[in-house]
């Protein structure tokens, strides 16, 4: 019994984000979370848009396995490691396009259907960083095979998890557990995909007001040619009880196969993850008794958004696995391969290839088990730093298979190093969980819009500046102190090792000078900043990177502490990390508050508009002809 594998989860497109006109709408902003992001938050990636770094959920790193849990963990560990080595077979899996049956059943076997299912529903009930650290193994194997359990699990029925009532959960999630019946997640559709709120598949109730009537298309449904069990989001009529009119509001169902009426179509042909089922599903009047609405009428979005930010850093650690792997292959090859008299490994360039490797992986295994740490701990609020480490996690694995293939040269190209399939594997992950694109407005608005509230405060205490006096004089201090250049009191000294004094400075400067940009980029475009998606995005790069820092941070801190046997070398990765990410942050705050970026940024949009307008390149060929 090994009880969960891979998150790596879902159909292309289908769990992507806020669009620009979602972005407008104050009320789901912040990431659907039953609280208010102006509330006050100890999330560490909310308070940096305040230029505060409130540590509770970044220092000390987490540790919340006890001694049994570990032990537990560990048998699960060499369970799924031995069956991915010695059962699963990735290339095949690849060439066939499909999971080879005796690997589907050999999962059910081992429990991987279950997940985080609890014990009394037949599950394991797996803590977030026991998941995490199963996902890992699964990430560093095979991603399609990580695509169909995810699907299943991360998404598919995620919802009734998080939202089911008892009686939906006591008729479900047995048999979803065990495999017997597989799910999917029903969200995208052609004219949604970032936008989940244009969807047009409808839900009608019946007018004996006993079930609904669900007609509509999904696409790009992963698993949607396996599962008897779909989640399902849909347009109904909701009457609002105060003002008596009837708007269009999504909300969840939970779908049955067997309600007739459910179909799909041929598996997609795909550049990757070709052995997980992709398709596309079609609903035709399908009477979904209305017991199977989930998470309340009209309260469609609100799960869709928490499926995706609770599972989030599920992907993170699977693709820890997948750099691993990626870095495995690259240093067996540099420790073999003699050019020129010398192992590769001993040429300066192929030891900066291989050192940015070690970090990015470093940094994408610090934010996997950071974030799964704090869920554990029971803090609330972690959607930008799971949104943070999706983006970081994505891009680097990326990165390094790149840089393994060209480590690798000819070799890595070839099929048979296994490498060519992780690249294929991995282009899908910076388009769904959100697009990075996407993503990475979502980091800066919703940030923002927290930072906001404190310039409210001090604009209503600014009403009555004498009853307000304190309230007025410590944040204009703090505010002429940040326009100065000047300090503001934020310092890591007390929670990060001496041994890193300089990475824990130059991480609180960039604290600083993140909070000073922010509120300036509030206080000069007030709400058109949401206009400025070119200025978003660096300051989005920036918040990565500072997050990345304070994680590396905290874990080199306390290897050093513990004297860990590879604490020197974390040490390394950590100060080298920080070093360049606060060289990034400069340049990416630099420019998010230049008037000359802004005029490059003025000519990138006439240029672009001109190619579109043109339908490709606008320029002459330079033989004229």
């Amino acid at each position: 019994m090994f009880r969960s594998v891979a998150r790596a989860s879902s159909v292309v497109g289908s769990q992507q984000l806020l669009s620009r006109s979602v972005l407008r709408r104050p009320d789901v902003l912040g990431v659907i979370q039953s609280r208010n992001v102006q509330e006050d938050s100890k999330s560490f990636g909310l308070n940096l848009f305040r230029g505060q770094n409130r540590v509770e959920q970044v220092f000390p790193f987490p540790d919340v396995m006890h001694a049994d849990q570990k032990e537990t963990l560990q048998m699960f560990v060499d369970q799924t490691a031995k069956f991915f080595e010695t059962t699963n077979n990735s290339d095949k899996n690849d060439a066939l396009e499909t999971v080879e049956p005796k690997t589907m059943e050999g999962l059910k076997a081992l429990g991987a259907f279950g997940l985080q299912v609890p014990n009394e529903h037949h599950g394991v009930g797996l803590t977030n960083t026991q998941y995490a650290r199963l996902v890992e193994i699964v990430g560093a194997h095979d991603l399609g095979v990580g695509i169909v359990l995810g699907a299943h699990q991360s998404i598919g029925f995620k919802g009734i998890l998080l939202f089911g009532t008892d009686a939906q959960k006591a008729k479900y999630l047995p048999k979803l557990a065990s495999g017997e019946n597989m799910a999917a997640f029903c969200l995208t559709e052609p004219a949604s995909g970032s936008d989940a709120s244009s969807i047009k598949t409808r839900a009608v109730l019946s007018p004996d007001g006993k079930h609904y009537l669900l007609s509509g298309g999904k696409i790009w449904i992963s698993n949607g040619g396996l599962a008897e069990i779909f989640t399902v989001f849909a347009k109904t009529e909701v009457k609002d009880e105060v003002t008596g009119d009837t708007k269009d509001k999504v909300t969840a169902f939970i779908v049955e196969r067997s309600f007739g009426g459910v179909t799909n179509g041929p598996p997609e042909k795909k550049m990757g993850i070709k052995c997980s089922n992709t398709a596309e599903v079609y609903f035709d009047n399908v009477k979904v008794p209305v017991e199977n609405v989930l998470g309340g009428v009209g309260g469609g979005f609100k799960v869709a958004m928490n499926i995706l930010n609770n599972g989030r850093f599920g992907m993170v650690a699977a693709l820890a696995g997948t750099i691993r792997y990626s870095i495995h292959k690259a240093v067996d090859h540099a420790a073999q391969r003699l050019q020129f008299g010398k192992k590769i490994h001993e040429f300066g360039a192929m030891q900066e290839k291989i050192a940015q490797m070690a970090i990015r992986h470093y940094v994408t295994e610090s934010m996997a088990y950071m974030i799964s740490g704090n869920m554990d701990a029971g803090f609330k609020d972690f959607q930008i730093e799971a949104a943070i480490g999706k983006i970081y996690a994505s891009e680097s694995a990326w990165f390094c298979a790149d840089e393994a293939v060209q480590i690798m040269g000819g070799m890595g190209y070839m099929r048979a190093s296994g490498i060519e399939r992780v690249v294929r594997d991995l282009r899908i992950f910076r388009i769904f969980e959100g697009t990075n694109d996407i993503l990475r407005l979502f980091i800066a608005m919703t940030g923002m819009q927290y930072a906001s509230g404190d310039l409210k405060e001090i604009q209503k205490a600014l009403k009555n500046p004498v009853g307000n006096l304190g309230t007025v004089m410590g944040m204009g201090t703090k505010m002429m102190k940040r326009r100065m250049g000047l300090s503001t009191g934020v310092s890591l000294q007390s929670v990060v090792h001496p041994d890193l004094s300089t990475a824990g400075n130059q991480t609180a400067q960039a604290i600083e000078k993140f909070g000073a940009t922010v509120e300036q980029l509030l206080m000069k475009y007030k709400k058109s900043i949401i206009d400025e998606q070119m200025v978003l995005n660096r300051v989005a790069d920036a918040a990565i990177d500072i997050y990345g820092m304070v994680s590396v941070l905290s874990r080199a801190s306390r290897s050093l502490k513990n004297n860990s046997p590879s604490a020197q070398t974390e040490s390394h990765m950590c100060q080298v990390f920080c070093e360049e990410a606060s060289l990034r942050v400069d340049n990416n705050l630099a420019i998010s508050t230049s008037g000359a970026a802004h005029k490059r940024f003025e000519k990138m949009t006439a240029i672009s508009n001109h190619v579109v307008q043109a339908g490709g390149i606008v320029q002459e060929h330079p033989l004229g002809f």
